[in-house]
């Protein structure tokens, strides 16, 4: 919880710089290609936690990784953020941005789980659906998880959407139960 609050301390400033300089948009790519880079290099992402390695070999490790590639204001937050002695959580104040940076611009992060692939049409369907439900604008992912048996369920932040057909198989059993009947 203590670094949550940390990251988000770290995360709001960054977005704060952002607006006041009018480069969120270049600030957001920088960002997810920083994420980016955590994912695909575990060794990169080793250096930043461990306490051994000197800030000043981190800050130069970053410099050679992002050289042309991030906007100077970007490459002074890592640094900042490594002066403070917070890298350990910079994959957190990252993602912590990216959350802050969809808030501000008013758009939800949708991840949509389905059995199989749905058409582009299915998805122009949910994401209009959802567009509505919540007004705001929408971000869809999505994912195939064999666990369903159909439909789809969608996961909006801390709520979840169930339209599958297991779920409906469920409540379909419980409203049986309920009722004095057994389907055994």
């Amino acid at each position: 919880m203590a670094n949550f609050k940390v990251a988000n301390r770290y995360a709001n400033s960054l977005i704060d710089s952002a607006i006041d300089k009018n480069n969120l948009d270049s600030i957001y790519y920088d960002i997810k290609l920083l994420l980016s880079a955590f994912d695909i290099s575990k060794e990169l992402k080793h250096v930043f936690v461990n306490p051994v390695i000197k800030p000043e070999t981190k800050k130069t490790i970053i410099g050679e990784i992002f050289k042309n590639k991030v906007e100077n204001d970007t490459l002074h937050f890592i640094h900042f953020v490594i002066d403070k002695h917070r890298e350990e959580i910079l994959y957190e104040i990252a993602q912590r941005f990216l959350i802050l940076r969809n808030e501000h611009l008013g758009i939800v992060s949708i991840e949509v789980k389905s059995a199989f692939d749905i058409t582009d049409e299915q998805k122009q369907a949910i994401k209009e659906r959802f567009k509505n439900l919540l007004n705001k604008k929408i971000n869809l992912t999505f994912k195939i998880d064999k666990n369903i048996i159909g439909g789809f369920v969608a996961r909006v932040g801390d709520t979840v959407y169930d339209g599958s057909v297991k779920h409906q198989l469920e409540r379909l059993k419980n409203n049986f139960v309920q009722g004095g009947l057994s389907l055994n």
